[in-house]
């Protein structure tokens, strides 16, 4: 099965010279496993991986697996990188992560390294090359072929590239709220605080006590950190399917000292909680994968709780009113009330019957 894009395929080729021989190569958010697979025909040995999704890292295994191909999958961090003589990377949409992941190769993989990353170009922009620049010498562009494009970096500067990366993560401090933000690169929102969640907070305080809470799709961790410092008897399990989310929500409730009593962890949905076992959730959902606005994602997280509440646990959601989540909201997890609703957002508490 080919699962390759046109940026997979011109990243191949660009990366070809550099594949075939003795040593490891590193894959970066490969989408399906097309540059895994594609980097093992090209003569790729050692092939380590790191998927930021965790349902990515779910189809990379199924393809490579019906392809015979053998690979590591590791977390993102200095062993992934150590040695590394080839990088391939699908570039990221955030110059945040690109910056962080940049540092990180630059930093730990061996001196000698080749970072070869590329998309499409109407999501790439002459930024990236600057942010690629400060911890490398040398940046290439290619010529565009279907309408991708690759940067190639080589040369590294490592004693930059190591002050760029113990930058990460970054933290923010918002007083308003009485909470501190730590983020890495590539989460939703990075320090900052979006504006569909201040307004969910804002009735969060009006919720019924409960001793625990699910913060589901949590991002940097911020709605479930917020509840966990008003309520200190409240325990609370974060979980995304992200692990840039995860790292940066695991950070956030360490710097604001609530680590003990906040579980986060990596999974699609509510997938590790079992059937009517949790009393309370609160969600912010996405509504893009990747470039395309989708309600699909929510659709899912949506019958998640569902099954996941017991009887007369709520979901208290904040949701963009366009999107007219209720009637949704009402067939599968049950009846449900409007609590607010400004210009943009709406905010409901739906009951499980």
């Amino acid at each position: 099965m080919d699962v390759s894009t046109p940026p997979d395929r011109l990243i191949l080729d660009e990366a070809a010279p550099f594949l075939d021989g003795p040593g490891v190569v590193v894959v970066i958010d490969d989408v399906d496993g097309a540059l895994v697979l594609g980097a093992a025909a090209a003569g790729a040995h050692e092939i380590r991986v790191h998927q930021d999704l965790i349902t990515g890292e779910r189809s990379l295994a199924s393809h490579a697996a019906a392809a015979g191909v053998t690979y590591r999958s590791m977390p993102l961090g200095p062993e992934l990188l150590d040695g590394a003589r080839v990088v391939l990377l699908r570039l990221p949409r955030s110059l945040d992560r690109l910056a962080e992941v940049s540092s990180l190769v630059a930093t730990h993989a061996a001196p000698e390294v080749t970072l070869v990353a590329g998309g499409r170009i109407k999501h790439m922009t002459t930024a990236m090359n600057d942010v690629l620049r400060t911890v490398f010498d040398r940046v290439d562009v290619s010529l565009a072929r279907q309408k991708s494009r690759v940067l190639i970096a080589s040369g590294t500067r490592r004693a930059d590239a190591a002050g760029a990366l113990s930058g990460w993560p970054r933290t923010e401090r918002h007083d308003d709220l009485g909470l501190t933000v730590a983020a890495h690169g590539g989460v939703f929102a990075g320090t900052r605080i979006d504006i569909g969640t201040r307004f969910l907070l804002g009735q969060l305080g009006s919720a019924p006590p409960s001793g625990t809470v699910v913060d589901l799709a949590c991002g940097s961790g911020v709605i479930g950190t917020w509840l966990a410092l008003r309520d200190p008897g409240l325990r609370v399990t974060a979980t995304d399917r992200s692990a840039v989310a995860v790292a940066s929500a695991r950070a956030t409730a360490e710097i604001n000292k609530v680590a003990d009593r906040i579980t986060v962890t990596r999974a699609d949905g509510l997938e590790l909680l079992a059937d009517s076992s949790e009393s309370r959730i609160v969600l912010n959902p996405p509504f893009h994968n990747d470039a395309t606005v989708s309600t699909e994602i929510a659709r899912g997280l949506f019958a998640d709780a569902g099954r996941v509440l017991a009887p007369d646990g709520e979901l208290w959601c904040v949701w963009n009113s366009h999107l007219r989540y209720r009637p949704i909201l009402e067939r599968v997890v049950g009846p449900t009330r409007q609590l607010a609703r400004n210009r943009k957002f709406t905010v409901t508490a739906s009951v499980r019957r």
